[in-house]
């Protein structure tokens, strides 16, 4: 199966999605941690606090599903970079080892691990991720365009 990434945080017309306001590092690794507290099930505020717990609760979700079923080879194709940087960081959090074959694009990256756990946690958690981080991206390179370059950072007119 390929998971192919779509255009996160993009509207209609292709443009990013942003608020006026732009998000600085802090509120970025806030929102990270709000996202993660999520997929692991954290109860409490306590819980929430502590990542580590939180991502022993993944291995744990990763190690019953891996009893439960078999893991099967995986193939994602993620075209950006930095989407595709954050999934490999992600897969690595949780103890799993993605690879790609010799030949085979770098936007690809394969994954053995049970159907199941990409399905309810690593896909899901990733594509908040990186609909974050995407938001982070291009709201801090719309600003320096606009202060640095010029004050208009659409795309190019259609003819």
């Amino acid at each position: 199966m390929v998971y192919p990434l779509l255009n996160p945080g993009r509207g209609k017309e292709g443009r990013f999605l942003t608020n006026k306001h732009v998000m600085n590092a802090e509120e970025l690794r806030a929102k990270l941690r709000k996202i993660e507290a999520l997929f692991a099930g954290a109860m409490t505020p306590g819980e929430r606090l502590a990542a580590g717990a939180a991502i022993e609760r993944i291995k744990r979700r990763l190690a019953e599903a891996e009893t439960v079923e078999s893991p099967i080879e995986m193939r994602f194709t993620l075209a950006d970079a930095w989407s595709r940087r954050l999934f490999v960081a992600l897969c690595r959090r949780y103890g799993l080892n993605p690879y790609r074959y010799r030949g085979q694009r770098h936007t690809t990256v394969m994954l053995r691990v049970p159907r199941s756990f990409v399905d309810r946690t690593l896909w899901p958690e990733f594509r908040e991720l990186d609909a974050a981080l995407v938001e982070y991206l291009s709201a801090i390179t719309d600003k320096i365009i606009r202060e640095e370059v010029y004050g208009e950072v659409g795309e190019a007119a259609e003819r």
